[in-house]
């Protein structure tokens, strides 16, 4: 039997060391020349999110569509010897678009040139712009290749300023293009017939090349949009899967901001779980991020947001055990039922279903409601020392008390008035009718004011370390509310949230008829989170509440922290499309709708909705209890 010495033992554990050091150089050297990008010149979407959907929407792209990050797509390509040994160049991310997205690569490092990776960007963006309605869903995978031509042709006839940053990326792409001499016969056509296609757009391939049936795929071709990447389809949740929150943990934001395809399936008996954390602000089930993860294993937390990089798709179901930790993309944590009372027997309306081009009739079911038991209060200590400030303020947009003349009826003579008559009457001219009369009194600020508030389950999540979204915004009604009681305007306060078309709910905070009191404070004071947002219904109820008010000007402001979704369809474009027409109506009605919103991404949406100019974004959603009263003073002013 070897005794292992000190000696040895450390002679052994070099060893070890240098083994792994010769293992760390082999892998970096593989990876390296299998592997052909640029990090160094990478650029990231985030930079150029804004950039890329002016380009998209100022060319004529559908404004509705949200520009988004695309997936990791396994890709079928066929690989080198150093790829294959690397198990390099296995998934990619390609630009495709489909109803309700414009999916763009997280990062663009193909070039080794950081303008052209940029450049790449925006003309991804043109070239998504001339899509029209699902032709690239129809045709493009269909005949991938001369759609592609098409398209690139249409951007250029259209925009000639593009062809100089087109043909700097088409030599960059080409150099990047294999050797035709190492393919087989069957790639080798295919490959000539992108390098000709991308060369000379405006002449067509013979053939129809269809990626449907090629059992390789081509290598990618970074100046083109691809067919959507291929997606299983989930079954719907029942209503009641997510009725109540996760248990306890710590949640954890991700450091990558991706999305991953994923799929629903039934939990898994056994020790081994997965956890399933929900998120309201979606547009489509491929867009759930879903993490591998056993509830009862360590903290380790990294290792989950590795596994879920090398997944293609992730499968989730639902477990009602608690972890340690959660990692967090998105999340909305469901509140427990408002005990407010029922008005009535809820009222009915239309919905816009844009795929059809029409309004639904009585297609969704809205429940106006009071918060009877909520306690009166008098404005929070915190909030008075500001209330004050904002209320000195808005008293000097009361117009000032002036002398009003030439009245039929007053306090006092209008001499001036009275002296005219009198010389006309000497002239023996004809004397026209006219008031004698004069009144000390103030002028007429003839305003109308409803604020709808988004009271849905994204109002839970935590703006910092003391406040939620939902403390905010009822600090922002509360001093919103006694900066108008000081103007003299007409206004009143809302707030809603929904699950399903059924269940819309529209919570009275302060009605048009009832002066602001401790009995409003308290309903306000009583707010907090309720479901989703279904903003189409609450528009149109309260558009027909406010265009009821005997005022000039009638302002519709809604105050909200994301995106229109539900449940059903109503998620992604549906629910923009309907939300815009919603305020398409309340304008036909003489309103003027604005939204107030703290979320960073409504770039995104919000000017197809409201328009560029009927909207702002705060940016510090701490500020907004502030920022919403000097706001209105703004616009009223």
């Amino acid at each position: 039997m070897a005794l292992r010495t000190p000696r040895a033992m450390q002679v052994l554990h070099r060893l070890v060391e240098l083994e792994e050091h010769v293992g760390m150089l082999w892998h970096r050297l593989i990876t390296h020349s299998s592997v052909k990008h640029y990090p160094e010149y990478a650029v990231y979407l985030d930079e150029v999110r804004h950039s890329a959907g002016v380009m998209f929407r100022a060319l004529g792209g559908d404004g509705a569509l949200k520009l988004e990050s695309s997936p990791l797509t396994e890709y079928r390509t066929t690989r080198t010897l150093l790829q294959r040994v690397a198990g390099s160049n296995k998934k990619v991310e390609l630009a495709w678009r489909n109803e309700s997205t414009l999916n763009l690569p997280a990062c663009i490092d193909a070039f080794p040139d950081i303008l052209l990776n940029r450049d790449l960007y925006l003309w991804l963006a043109a070239l998504a712009s001339g899509e029209t309605g699902y032709m690239h869903e129809q045709q493009g995978s269909n005949d991938w290749i001369n759609h592609n031509q098409w398209l690139t042709c249409k951007v250029l006839k259209t925009f000639p300023g593009l062809r100089h940053r087109y043909q700097r990326l088409v030599d960059a792409q080409l150099a990047l293009r294999p050797e035709t001499n190492k393919l087989t016969a069957e790639d080798k056509k295919l490959e000539l017939a992108i390098q000709r296609a991308l060369q000379t757009p405006g002449e067509a391939v013979a053939e129809s090349y269809s990626t449907v049936d090629w059992l390789t795929l081509p290598q990618p071709v970074f100046l083109w949009l691809h067919p959507s990447p291929p997606t299983k389809k989930n079954s719907r949740q029942s209503d009641t899967d997510y009725a109540q929150p996760e248990a306890g943990g710590e949640v954890v934001e991700p450091d990558e901001k991706r999305r991953y395809q994923a799929e629903k399936v039934e939990m898994p008996e056994g020790e081994k779980g997965l956890v399933l954390d929900r998120f309201e602000n979606i547009f489509s089930w491929a867009e759930y991020i879903k993490v591998d993860r056993s509830t009862d294993e360590d903290d380790d937390i990294e290792s989950a947001e590795e596994a879920a990089k090398d997944l293609d798709q992730l499968s989730v179901a639902r477990d009602n055990k608690s972890a340690a930790k959660r990692i967090r993309f998105d999340l909305d944590l469901p509140a427990q039922e408002s005990d407010d009372t029922p008005l009535g027997d809820g009222v009915q309306l239309p919905e816009w279903d844009y795929r059809k081009k029409e309004l639904v009739v009585d297609y969704c079911s809205l429940q106006p409601m009071i918060a009877e038991s909520a306690e009166a209060i008098e404005l929070p200590a915190a909030l008075r020392r500001t209330a004050r400030r904002l209320h000195s303020q808005f008293e000097a947009l009361v117009p000032a008390r002036i002398w009003h003349r030439g009245l039929q009826d007053g306090s006092e003579i209008d001499i001036n008035a009275y002296l005219d008559f009198v010389t006309e009457q000497k002239q023996a001219q004809a004397i026209a009718e006219q008031g004698l009369y004069r009144e000390f009194r103030g002028g007429i600020r003839d305003m109308a004011c409803l604020l709808l508030a988004d009271l849905s389950l994204s109002t839970d999540s935590w703006v910092n370390n003391h406040a939620r979204v939902i403390d905010v915004i009822r600090d922002s009604l509360l001093l919103f509310a006694e900066a108008l009681s000081a103007t003299g305007d007409q206004f009143a306060i809302y707030g809603f949230s929904s699950r399903y078309r059924a269940h819309n709910r529209f919570h009275i905070l302060k009605s048009f008829n009832e002066s602001h009191s401790s009995i409003s404070r308290g309903r306000i004071n009583a707010i907090k989170p309720g479901f989703y947002t279904r903003m189409g219904a609450a528009i149109r109820y309260a558009s027909e509440i406010l265009s009821k008010q005997p005022a000039s000007q009638q302002l519709l402001l809604l105050l909200t922290d994301g995106k229109p979704n539900d449940l059903d369809q109503y998620d992604g474009r549906y629910g923009i499309e309907d939300t815009r027409m919603a305020l398409l109506e309340a304008r036909r009605k003489g309103l003027q709708p604005f939204c107030v919103t703290i979320d960073e991404k409504a770039g995104d949406y919000l000017p197809y909705m409201f328009g560029a100019d009927n909207y702002v974004v705060i940016r510090k959603p701490s500020e907004l209890p502030r920022e919403l009263p000097l706001l209105y003073a703004r616009m009223t002013n």
